[in-house]
């Protein structure tokens, strides 16, 4: 019995051992992410380097490259973690809504909030793909095409139950996207607007231009 019960810790131990050392390599990596957000926002991709990363973090470069092999690898992370928090914002506020420009109008509120609130929601709005590589360019920009489609099937919607007037659902989408993506140019935290305060200034501005008006008698 003796036996049995040293085989068993033995056997749990490493195990356990194993779940504190991914969890620190997890709180590891974000630390890593959220500090190269911040440096990109601050002076942008291109003249940011891995040496001033590791500066930041106070680890050595061999370290840094323990959790991510290079600064492609970082910044698409960073697109996705903002696009997945655009998206996790829109599944929180979007109960209720039945017509299509209501769920745009959520979509966009949800959209510009995650923008101005978190440097990952920044990141996909102001840092500029054209930087990077070829492959890198492909995987970002497919995960920004979330983002479009989302736009355009709320705006196709809207025409489809009447809630939306005549428009083209492409040139529209690209309009609502581009003036979100432009907060990343001039918001700085630590204004007198609350993140929500703009997302919600921006969703009327921005949708209440495609509501379909009352024809005239």
């Amino acid at each position: 019995m003796a036996d049995v019960s040293t085989s068993t810790k033995s056997s749990t131990k490493p195990w356990k051992s194993f779940r504190v050392r991914k969890r620190d390599t997890e709180v590891k990596r974000d630390a890593v992410l959220l500090t190269a957000a911040h440096l990109f926002l601050e002076q942008g991709y291109r003249r940011t380097a891995m040496s001033q990363l590791a500066d930041r973090l106070k680890i050595t470069k061999p370290a840094l490259y323990h959790y991510f092999h290079n600064k492609e690898e970082i910044v698409i992370e960073c697109y996705r973690r903002g696009i997945a928090l655009i998206e996790s914002s829109l599944q929180t506020a979007d109960a209720g809504q039945t017509c299509g420009l209501d769920k745009l109008r959520v979509y966009v509120e949800a959209y510009a909030t995650a923008v101005v609130r978190y440097e990952f929601g920044r990141c996909v709005a102001w840092l500029d793909d054209g930087e990077l590589s070829a492959a890198a360019q492909r995987e970002v920009r497919s995960l920004k095409r979330r983002i479009d489609a989302t736009l355009r099937g709320f705006i196709t919607e809207g025409q489809r139950d009447g809630s939306i007037g005549t428009c083209d659902p492409k040139l529209a989408a690209f309009a609502i996207a581009g003036a979100v993506n432009w907060i990343g140019v001039w918001y700085q935290p630590g204004g007198p607007l609350s993140p929500e305060a703009i997302g919600r200034q921006y969703a009327d501005v921005l949708t209440n231009g495609l509501r379909r008006r009352a024809e005239s008698p």
